[in-house]
């Protein structure tokens, strides 16, 4: 693996909180960490965390046979966007899952996900491209995840919910299970408060806070 070279695209928070994971990953590979790098074309910063820093452009213009990246922007259209920036030239993207992540059998997990340190994803669980689970987040039996959904710290999808894309739920959220056959949706773009306890289905587009969560707003177009 010494000619591949390795990216995290996003030198931000949440791209330091995953670097630690990425070391370990590509240590227990046996692959030599001058393989990795930051991307970011907003930091003048040269060097973050012993981590070398690159633009977009210095990083596509590194000789490697083949490059990983892992996406880590918090905002899941600009995750999105740098997806299919990097896609575009033929990069594949690169999942980093912390070694205290659990994923049980028979759950199929997409391309560029991110597990921080004590997720949780239970069996026969679904999950999209660029999925973005932190600390401590829990995914149960029977949930669909679609594309580019984030889970904060401490958010927890009990059994049989669908969350669709781009929805982001909210530090120490509780949604209730639903039904084989009848799961709970969170809809689309919606957001998910901090500490908001779901018991019925989110409108996409829509901000829900509290227990119970009731919708605070609910927003015309998507971000």
């Amino acid at each position: 693996m010494t000619d591949i070279l390795f990216g995290i695209y996003g030198a931000g928070g949440h791209g330091r909180e995953i670097l630690p994971f990425a070391i370990a990953q590509l240590e227990k590979s046996n692959v030599s960490l001058d393989r990795l790098c930051f991307i970011d074309d907003a930091t003048p910063e040269r060097l973050i965390n012993d981590v070398a820093v690159l633009t977009l452009t210095e990083f596509l213009s590194m000789d490697a046979a083949e490059k990983r990246v892992a996406v880590t922007m918090g905002n899941s259209a600009a995750r999105q966007a740098a997806t299919s920036r990097i896609a575009a030239h033929g990069i594949t993207p690169w999942s980093v899952t912390a070694a205290t992540a659990v994923v049980l059998s028979h759950s199929q997990i997409g391309q560029g996900a991110v597990l921080s340190s004590f997720v949780y994803v239970g069996p026969n669980v679904r999950i999209g491209t660029g999925f973005q689970a932190n600390t401590r987040s829990h995914v149960s039996h029977d949930c669909v995840i679609e594309d580019f959904v984030t889970l904060a710290p401490g958010a927890i999808c009990n059994g049989n919910v669908h969350v669709r894309a781009h929805a982001y739920i909210g530090a120490g959220a509780l949604i209730r299970q639903g039904a084989a056959g009848r799961p709970l949706v969170i809809g689309a773009h919606a957001v998910v408060g901090m500490g908001a306890v779901v018991i019925d289905d989110v409108p996409p587009l829509a901000t829900v806070v509290g227990n119970p969560a009731r919708i605070l707003e609910k927003r015309s177009t998507q971000p």
